[in-house]
């Protein structure tokens, strides 16, 4: 059976001047256009393709791809607004419908907003604010120091929250976050923790010697591509070292012992220099 709003492999059964038909299954024949058709496309040949409807809500295949699909959360930029709801840009012809009821405020055109994309009881492709109906209760099988995908979801009192791998919700503390994150964003990040009531609390680097030993290599490629100086002492802001780094003070400090120890540097008033024949 096609997945409807998601990428499918289909076999060509027919050829047409105008495209070529698609096997959907119990859903009959799919059209994919000309447009959208490979060169020496024949009968037998299977083409991954996106499914969705047309203006006129037929089933049609394209090999174009929107910006997120059915069963996802994507960033998408507000089109119109008409009588019935809010249509989205998710980079097909045809507009992301977000329902009057699915939305959480207001919206204007142009502003982008977070959605979830669903099949609706007409198995019609719609959208939604309302993240937390479709975040999985469960807390998820994380451990300590995993690597994870991180959506911002939402600025709080605390930090910001993020969805994980696009199923559970985590949260990054303000007093952890040392660079400005967007609504929207996407980016790496890794558990701290999973609480014992199921929260899941995240941080944007690694904990430990591994975090270390990487923003010294960060530091080394930076004196390099520097001329072997930069003129970053004690009394340097922390804004500063962060936009160079993207860490804190105090871990770019104990990544800097490392390569003093190490003898790979020295340290000086002015600045830091690439220790003699490195």
């Amino acid at each position: 059976m096609v997945q409807i709003g998601q990428i499918n492999k289909l076999k060509v059964v027919k050829t047409m001047e105008y495209g070529v038909f698609l096997d959907g299954g119990s859903d009959g024949e799919i059209l994919l256009p000309a447009r959208y058709q490979p060169e020496k496309c024949e009968v037998g040949d299977e083409l991954e393709v996106f499914v969705c409807f047309d203006s006129e809500d037929r089933l049609v295949a394209m090999t174009e791809m929107p910006f997120a699909m059915v069963g996802s959360f994507g960033l998408l930029k507000v089109k119109s607004i008409e009588r019935v709801g809010a249509f989205l840009d998710w980079g097909l012809p045809k507009d992301l419908f977000l329902p009057f009821s699915e939305q959480t405020r207001d919206l204007k055109i142009g502003q982008n907003v977070l959605v979830y994309l669903y099949l609706d009881n007409t198995d019609r492709i719609s959208s939604s604010m309302r993240l937390d109906r479709f975040i999985d209760k469960e807390s998820g099988n994380y451990e300590a120091g995993q690597s994870v995908d991180l959506l911002i979801a939402a600025k709080t009192d605390l930090g910001y929250k993020a969805i994980i791998n696009g199923r559970h919700w985590g949260m990054l503390y303000a007093n952890e976050v040392f660079q400005q994150l967007e609504y929207g964003q996407r980016l790496k990040g890794f558990i701290k923790q999973v609480r014992d009531d199921g929260k899941i609390d995240l941080r944007l680097n690694e904990a430990g010697h591994k975090a270390t030993a990487d923003i010294g290599e960060r530091i080394m490629e930076l004196l390099k591509s520097k001329g072997g100086f930069l003129p970053i002492t004690d009394k340097t802001d922390p804004e500063a070292i962060y936009d160079l780094f993207g860490v804190s003070k105090k871990k770019y400090k104990m990544a800097l012992g490392g390569l003093y120890k190490k003898r790979l540097i020295t340290v000086h008033d002015d600045g830091i220099r690439l220790a003699v024949g490195r």
